[in-house]
């Protein structure tokens, strides 16, 4: 027979190792692996020194990079182990799965592509040419463990699991295959075992699925026809029957015939074992990669090994973890192993010896053991000759020399802006986030004016397909993401976002496209009306770092930003504010008065934080004028005095005034309320402290109807609410002393002294100061004082 068909599951470490075997015993001078061969070129990289798995085979179209599909591989995985195999002994190795070409426009992912004849499957490979292939994250056609999950009606592995009693096809091909270690005559069980069940379950698998082994048998053929005699095929368990009878050529050209065909590219990127998870949405996904990456590297003495890292593990995070513990969790993980009648102790016999043992019953160390070992933090590595778009290329060059290297799992960066080194790496990773691509994320900051920015930084596979979609914006990060901000303020929908895209260039030290942008902003608020859009632009700030164009002014020497551009787009928001600002504030309700009211506290939040005395004599002159205004909502014209009386530029007897005519009986109760509202919301200091403002406040209260209290009641609970505990503890004694004060209905004779009642009281008055006191008169006891 010419043809060695070796169905596997994918990342087995088990099948890897057989597969192993039994190509030692065969030494086929051809070998097929289900892959795609639109990446038959990068193939020889797999075997450069630099080449460290897990990686993936990227294969997408380079006119929309957003539609692409990953192969990822380990190093137990049995493709990458049957091309290593090849390319270390000279054997031809060819993919020959269905072309990506073919597949994403078949997926529905393509637009406009011709139809066109499907070329026969490549001929001319050798030696160096290898690779392999893995479903698509969004397929999961082959035998897989994602597929061994399901019930036994629509997994019929489950009905094998279940005559063996087993609880599902995931554990039984656990047991049966991937902890065995025979060669060939394993791969001839699986194929009988696989023919006898899609005999008995077959299964619609779709247009796709057969068109996927119409061309692997018609590479097959092609390889027959070359003169190879020992060809042998690796492809997933379930496909392994398909591709035994070669006959029917004719059908399968035809089922072949005129498939849409797209453009495609191929490179090769770093992966992750999280992402080689099957929690992660991956169909081909395994449950434990970190596990299986064990099993590989340590066929012997398995058990111990695991016991022995996990110790390790608990022990770096500060847990007791004795000699004594590891020898039981063994114990008991053999012990198991036997009573469930297995081979060996699998990952559940170890996971329970574990909680048993090392972390006595917590969850917690085994959601450690879980992130740490069952599923790794391993990131794998390509070489330099990897084909990659210049951006990525020169992404791989700051991340050396800033020295920021990916890592899989996440690692805090705290940044100190002053040293040139942490200010180019906030820089870069603001750059990349221009660009779509969020590598790090911003965890915290003191504050604009501060020093320090900490960073969460960790890399994802996905991050390199969104650097070559943003390819098309430059060969550079920095070109790149200066036209990208470029891009995004033409099309900012208003002055808010448009200020938005302005900061986020200051911040990550662009210089070029400051200049034009700043230009687009001067002249866009030269064009708004919109005093609220003005006010937004203003004191719009970053959602972490609190950045606004007024920190950015008052603080650019720390970033080195171009502050005499951002003075002139701050002078003319400010002066077109203060302009508008009264006409902006007639006529509101209360929906509109409090987003208004918001506003205002932000502007002059803003223009206190720049000290600005020409812009603050304008603003406090703008809000004199809403004061004043008739027709002003009482929220904004309460928190305009507030702002002036806080600034000095209105007296405290003004302000009592103010308040008194705001409070009159002619004012409705709402009205008078919100004015109150306006001026206290926040803040406790002034009705405390103040001797003028307290007793007129008092005066409306208490001469409130009932109907009219029960509408002014909920606006003062609200003020209220603002205030903190201290305040409204010593607002409560305020109020209580007050009722206690002595009046001249209190006298029993009008305002005579008493000297009775003052009598009285002298003999707990002396006890307290400890005196002997001697006076005429009876006690309270009737008795002589003395």
């Amino acid at each position: 027979m010419r043809t060695h068909i070796f169905g596997i599951r994918h990342h087995g470490p088990g099948s890897a190792r057989s597969l192993l075997r039994a190509l030692e015993q065969l030494r086929p001078d051809a070998i097929l692996v289900e892959g795609p061969p639109d990446a038959q070129e990068v193939l020889p990289l797999l075997a450069h020194p630099a080449m460290r798995p897990p990686v993936a085979l990227l294969v997408y179209m380079p006119d929309e990079p957003q539609h692409a599909a990953y192969f990822p591989l380990a190093a137990f995985s049995p493709e990458w182990q049957a091309i290593r195999f090849g390319l270390a002994h000279g054997i031809p190795v060819r993919f020959m799965d269905l072309p990506q070409a073919h597949q994403l426009n078949a997926k529905g992912q393509t637009r406009n592509a011709k139809p066109e004849e499907p070329e026969a499957p490549d001929a001319n490979f050798g030696p160096a040419a290898a690779a392999d292939q893995h479903p698509n994250i969004a397929e999961a056609p082959d035998l897989q463990p994602s597929a061994f999950s399901l019930q036994p009606a629509e997994d019929p592995l489950g009905f094998l699991a279940a005559a063996a009693g087993y609880s599902d096809g995931e554990r039984w091909w656990e047991h049966m295959v991937e902890q065995r270690r025979d060669g060939a005559d394993m791969f001839a069980a699986i194929l009988e075992a696989m023919r006898a069940l899609r005999e008995e379950f077959p299964q619609e698998r779709g247009p796709l699925e057969a068109q996927r082994e119409a061309w692997m048998r018609q590479t097959i053929r092609t390889a027959l026809s070359e003169g190879y005699e020992r060809v042998a095929v690796v492809c997933g368990a379930w496909h392994s029957p398909a591709l035994l009878d070669l006959a029917g050529a004719r059908e399968d050209a035809a089922l072949l015939k005129g498939l849409p065909r797209v453009k495609t590219a191929a490179t090769w990127v770093p992966w992750t074992y999280a992402r080689l998870s099957f929690a992660s949405g991956y169909g081909a996904g395994v449950e434990s990669p970190g596990w299986y990456d064990h099993l590989w590297r340590h066929p012997e003495d398995t058990v111990v090994r695991w016991m022995a890292r996990v110790a390790h593990l608990l022990r770096d995070e500060g847990l007791d973890v004795s000699s004594a513990h590891v020898i039981e969790a063994v114990r008991l993980a053999e012990a198991l192993a036997a009573l469930r009648d297995r081979p060996l102790p699998g990952l559940p016999e170890l996971n329970e010896a574990c909680l048993a043992v090392l972390c006595h019953g917590a969850d917690t160390p085994m959601q450690l053991i879980t992130g740490r070992l069952i599923v790794g933090e391993r990131l794998g590595a390509v070489p330099d000759e990897t084909p990659m778009v210049p951006l990525q290329q020169d992404l791989r060059r700051t991340q050396k020399r800033l020295r920021l290297p990916p890592e899989a799992a996440w690692k805090d960066y705290d940044l100190d802006l002053r040293r040139p080194i942490d200010l180019e790496r906030s820089q870069l990773l603001r750059r990349l986030a221009l660009l779509g691509v969020p590598w790090g994320q911003l965890r915290g900051s003191a504050g604009t004016g501060t020093f320090r920015e900490i960073w969460r930084l960790q890399w994802e596979p996905e991050l390199d397909v969104a650097l070559i979609e943003a390819g098309v914006w430059g060969t550079t990060i920095s070109d790149a993401a200066g036209a990208r901000a470029l891009d995004t303020a033409t099309r900012a929908a208003d002055l808010p976002a448009l200020v938005t895209v302005v900061n986020q260039v200051l911040l990550a030290g662009l210089p070029d496209v400051v200049g034009p942008l700043m230009a687009q902003l001067a002249g866009r608020a030269a064009l708004t009306g919109d005093v609220g859009q003005l006010m937004d632009a203003l004191v719009r700030e970053d959602d972490v770092t609190r950045a606004s164009l007024v920190g950015s002014l008052r603080y650019g020497g720390v970033r080195q930003t171009d502050v005499q551009a951002i003075t002139r787009v701050v002078d003319g928001l400010a002066a077109r504010i203060c302009i508008g600002l009264p006409g902006a504030c007639a006529s509101l309700d209360d929906d509109a008065a409090q987003v208004m009211f918001d506003r205002i506290v932000g502007v002059d939040g803003a223009l206190r934080l720049l000290q600005n005395g020409e812009h603050l004599a304008a603003w406090h002159a703008a809000l004199r004028r809403v004061a004043d205004m008739a027709g002003a909502h009482g929220l904004v014209a309460g928190r305009c005095c507030r702002i002036l009386l806080d600034a000095g530029a209105l007296g405290a007897d003004e302000a009592g005034r103010r308040l008194s005519l705001a409070l009159s009986p002619a004012a409705p109760p709402l009205q008078a309320g919100a004015w109150v509202e306006g001026l206290l919301r926040s803040s406790a200091a002034l009705l405390l402290y103040d001797e003028t403002l307290w007793p007129i406040l008092d005066r409306w209260v208490a001469g409130l109807s009932a109907d009219a209290f029960q509408q002014a009641l909920p606006l003062l609970r609200r003020t209220f609410a603002t205030f903190t505990a201290p305040e409204r503890r010593m607002m409560g004694e305020r109020a209580r002393q007050a009722d206690r004060r002595p009046t001249s209905g209190d006298r029993r004779d009008g305002g005579a002294f008493d000297p009775e009642r003052a009598t009285a009281v002298l003999p707990l008055v002396a006890r307290l100061l400890g005196v002997n006191v001697s006076l005429t008169g009876p006690d309270a006891a009737g008795e002589p004082m003395r």
